[in-house]
């Protein structure tokens, strides 16, 4: 029978800026579980004055210590009896903002237009989470669409520790406005458990996420965990309108290839097309998105809307 878990973000429950294949799971579930996960976001580099952080923010903030990126990851969460090859799909079942502000972060040398905004800029944005607005100070309100910018499993153990801003093959911060709840993000495993952490919530995106950040905030997230014993080379996602298959890379162009190529290849497994016959429906059927510009690799998102495509109950 499954379980519910939860799981708190605390100075023993959260990794700051860095996935590694050697952290310790701070929790083991069984495949088919369900889990809670509440995050946090921002330190004193990213929003600067902390005083409003409520307490269990505040204290991560000023003792956990920093690693090369600024996401702060709740996990990871071991899956009992994940191996390498397998494939884990999280299933998104609900998105919930727990703050009533954000944080948005220009920094010099970032972002897609650094010549045209070459300075720091900091700022705390209200969030109203009855009417799902933003509210911008200079007087625009904008409607919210709550996403997890980051869901990953561990790298691989060669890999060493790597900083969160590049999104890779294990996921990380994918930065995918699409993961909505009612999605299921496939990912690769590459260590026994997979290690799965999440974070970096986002209350609203536009796709480029161009100034460098989103809207960052808060989230609480609830998932469903399941375990195929399947291997996957890259992530890709189902989401309650679409198949998304990903691309990342430095050179915007090559993560479209990416990212096309993997379209190609799971629509081939899906329907038994030719890889040819699937090239041509992409051109009349599947919208390249740019998922962000800002994350050192650069991501493309494939999207196939899931009503022309039929897809077996066992294909991932």
């Amino acid at each position: 029978m499954s379980r519910h878990h939860q799981l708190s973000p605390t100075p023993q429950t959260v990794h700051w800026g860095f996935f590694d294949a050697a952290i310790a799971p701070v929790l083991t579930i069984e495949s088919g579980d369900t889990i809670e996960i509440d995050t946090v976001s921002g330190g004193r580099q990213e929003v600067g004055d902390i005083s409003h952080f409520r307490p269990d923010h505040r204290l991560i903030a000023e003792t956990v210590p920093q690693g090369p990126g600024p996401h702060i990851l709740t996990g990871p969460v071991a899956v009992r009896g994940a191996m390498p090859g397998d494939t884990l799909e999280v299933r998104i079942q609900h998105i919930e903002l727990t703050e009533d502000w954000g944080w948005n972060v220009i920094r010099p040398h970032r972002g897609a237009l650094p010549e045209d905004f070459p300075f720091l800029s900091r700022r705390t944005i209200p969030i109203d989470r009855k009417a799902m607005i933003a509210k911008l100070p200079w007087g625009v309100d904008v409607p919210l669409s709550p996403f997890f910018g980051i869901i990953g499993v561990a790298p691989p153990v060669n890999y060493g520790r790597v900083s969160t801003i590049e999104p890779r093959e294990y996921g990380g911060n994918i930065d995918n406005k699409e993961f909505i709840a009612g999605t299921s993000l496939f990912l690769p495993v590459f260590v026994p458990g997979a290690n799965f952490s999440v974070g970096d919530g986002h209350a609203v995106q536009g796709d480029g996420e161009v100034c460098l950040t989103a809207l960052e905030t808060c989230l609480k997230g609830r998932f469903e965990i399941i375990l195929h014993k399947r291997q996957l080379n890259f992530p890709r996602a189902i989401t309650p309108t679409h198949y998304i298959a990903m691309g990342f890379d430095v050179d915007l162009d090559d993560a479209a290839k990416q990212a096309l190529r993997n379209m190609i290849a799971w629509l081939v497994e899906i329907t038994g097309w030719t890889a040819e016959e699937a090239y041509v429906f992409c051109s009349l059927a599947c919208d390249l998105h740019v998922t962000q510009l800002v994350d050192g690799n650069k991501g493309i998102h494939a999207m196939v809307s899931r009503s022309l495509v039929q897809r077996t109950p066992d294909a991932l």
